[in-house]
């Protein structure tokens, strides 16, 4: 017996393209493939739908920075559905792409994460891991935990890479800590693995970023890959004209195409016009849009973990119960494309920023845009940007 193929599946609103949004466009999804994204009056079919009103049809978006969400810790599971938890309550509101963002912990508890979170990126539950840690300022720490932060170490670049088959996709680092940069470093070992170091918690001069990013960034570029800035702003000293840090380090380098910046824009995090200033000063191409997210996200307010550390959510915010530290996101990355948006930025802008460029920078090439030959990941909201509809390989999010 044999069987026809399944007919295209055909959408039809304001398309969201990597750098322009088509008012009357079209999308044609067969099988798990984007096979057209254009304008309707272009289409290769002979019968169009109407057009939706209102509608939005956006690229699935990419978290590269997503601690968990829907009542699940990432760097606390320790089984896969713990996992798959976050992911699906992150899925349901548009992120078809992430990483799983560890935390600063013992090698032991990282090693472990790192297997159970590799053996999900290698049936492509996640597109990898994201490890915030443990080469990290004590000043600069924020939530992460003062007892288990250490020197660079690249043996433990190397176990993490081999617990996680290959998946690490990226740390956080800080340059001025012992054994991050220069020759025989953390950085170098990530490099040659094909993971991206993160500058971020950082307590350090605009000289020590400056250094790090110029060992880096060429030989991430080598590779087909892009430095990035964990959280810019958070987790570092303020800009300050006397003592730049590496805020300016970074947003220069970010201008000159050597850096992406990670912005948290969820209105907690960032001020409205800093999130509108810093991609008018250095692009929507050199930032990538995150949640940060944590436990909480989808959840409603009380006590949560993050690692070692009790977390309080009170009003959608999360702070370290002891302490008062911002303590990861409560959004979901559409939340923050919304934010953004209210923010002044181009809708096109923030939906580059929260596809496209973070897909890119990790070398991602099969998602993060609305491009014919990659993977059909189709987020349809309405025009306020609120969830319609969300396919995954051209499948339905039930």
């Amino acid at each position: 017996m044999t069987f026809a193929p399944a007919a295209p599946l055909v959408l039809r609103g304001r398309l969201v393209l990597p750098d322009v949004v088509v008012e009357d466009g079209v999308l044609v999804l067969e099988a798990d493939r984007i096979t057209y994204a254009g304008a309707a009056s272009s289409a290769p079919l002979a019968v169009l739908p109407d057009a939706v009103e209102g509608v939005l049809l956006l690229p699935g978006l990419v978290d590269v920075h997503n601690h968990g969400g829907g009542g699940a810790s990432l760097p606390d599971a320790t089984s896969a559905e713990q996992v798959r938890t976050a992911v699906r309550e992150h899925l349901s509101q548009g992120t078809t792409t992430m990483l799983a963002s560890l935390v600063t912990a013992g090698r032991e508890t990282l090693v472990a994460r790192a297997e159970l979170l590799g053996a999900l990126a290698e049936a492509g539950e996640i597109a990898g891991i994201h490890a915030e840690g443990p080469f990290l300022s004590y000043e600069r720490r924020g939530a992460q935990s003062p007892e288990h932060l250490v020197p660079g170490e690249p043996g433990l670049v190397r176990d993490l890479v081999a617990a996680s088959g290959g998946h690490l996709r990226s740390m956080t680092v800080a340059p001025e800590v012992p054994g991050v940069a220069g020759p025989g470093g953390a950085a170098e070992a990530l490099v040659a693995a094909g993971a991206v170091p993160s500058l971020g918690h950082t307590s350090g001069t605009a000289e020590q970023a400056d250094a790090l990013i110029a060992q880096v960034a060429p030989a991430l570029r080598e590779r087909g890959l892009e430095m990035t800035a964990t959280h810019l702003f958070n987790g570092m000293p303020p800009l300050h004209h006397r003592a730049p840090g590496p805020v300016a380090a970074c947003l220069a380098a970010a201008a000159r195409g050597d850096l992406v910046a990670e912005l948290v824009a969820d209105g907690v995090h960032l001020a409205p016009a800093t999130i509108r200033s810093v991609v008018e000063m250095v692009g929507a191409d050199r930032v990538a849009l995150v949640t940060d997210a944590m436990a909480a996200a989808g959840m409603p307010d009380g006590d949560y973990v993050l690692g070692p550390m009790a977390v309080t959510v009170a009003g959608g915010v999360a702070r370290l119960t002891d302490g008062g530290s911002i303590a990861g996101g409560t959004s979901r990355l559409l939340d923050v494309v919304r934010t953004t948006v209210g923010a002044g930025v181009p809708l096109a802008d923030a939906v580059r920023s929260a596809s496209w460029v973070p897909a890119r920078a990790l070398g991602l090439a099969d998602v993060g845009g609305l491009v014919a030959g990659r993977r059909a990941d189709v987020l349809v909201t309405d025009a306020s940007l609120r969830p319609v509809r969300v396919l995954r390989g051209g499948a339905d999010i039930g």
